[in-house]
Parts: structure tokens; C-alpha cells; sequence
């Protein structure tokens, strides 16, 4: 998938990531200390380019695909292997299947996965 096709431009994706967290310009500038003019100029596709460095701080605080980002930035990206592949796949079966889920709800569900895992262990399956 091209994410340009997707998103049309990185300013494109980060300004929708932030809309759909709810933060407004100013709440990200206290968040990651990257100025409320310098993050407008980046939605408004003034700087195209911005540093990995920048793009992982919002990334992060979005909960969006760094890769994505930095794909959209212009930046080389690593085509994944085979395997990334597989598990992308089954990650994206598992999501169709649950829908989205909070950080806490993705949290949770690891906990119980590590339960069930140690119980099968202690069981002498595998």
C-alpha cells in the first residue's frame, strides 16, 4: 500500500492523526515541545521534510505509524521482509476480528495473553 495514495501528504497525516486524538496545535506543542508555528507549517505542507527525530515525537504521542510518517517525508524505507509481512497480515486479521482498541484495552489483552501462555507452559504443552 502507498501511504500517498492513502493520505495524500505527510502534513495530510499528521493533521489527521492529531484531529482524531482531539489535541489541538497548542496541546502538542506542551506535549513535545515542537512549536505551535513550526507544527502549522508542517500540517500546511510548508516543510515537507522535518527530522526523524521530530517525526518520532509525534508519532508517538499520535499512536501512528513512524514508518508511515517517514515513508510520506521522503525518507528511505527498508521494504519489509516475508516475515514482517505474515505478521502484519495477522495482526490486521486480528484487528478486522476485535476492532479498534484503547492503550489499555491493547494492554490488557497482552496481560491475559501472557496468562494463557504461562498456563499452557506450566501444563507441559506447547
Amino acid at each position: 500500500m502507498d501511504p500517498r495514495q492513502t493520505f495524500g501528504s505527510l502534513g495530510d497525516f499528521l493533521k489527521d492523526a492529531r484531529e482524531r486524538k482531539g489535541y489541538s496545535l497548542r496541546a502538542v506543542e506542551k506535549a513535545t515541545g515542537i512549536s505551535n508555528p513550526y507544527l502549522s507549517q508542517l500540517e500546511g505542507q510548508k516543510i515537507k521534510q522535518p527530522s526523524p527525530t521530530l517525526l518520532h515525537k509525534l508519532c508517538e504521542l499520535y499512536e501512528v505509524s513512524y514508518t508511515t510518517a517517514m515513508e510520506l517525508a521522503g525518507y528511505p524505507i527498508e521494504p519489509a521482509s516475508k516475515l514482517d509481512k505474515i505478521q502484519a497480515a495477522r495482526r490486521d486479521q486480528l484487528a478486522d476480528r476485535i476492532g479498534p482498541v484503547t492503550r489499555a484495552e491493547e494492554n490488557a489483552l497482552v496481560e491475559y495473553l501472557e496468562f494463557l501462555r504461562s498456563r499452557r507452559k506450566k501444563g507441559g504443552q506447547s
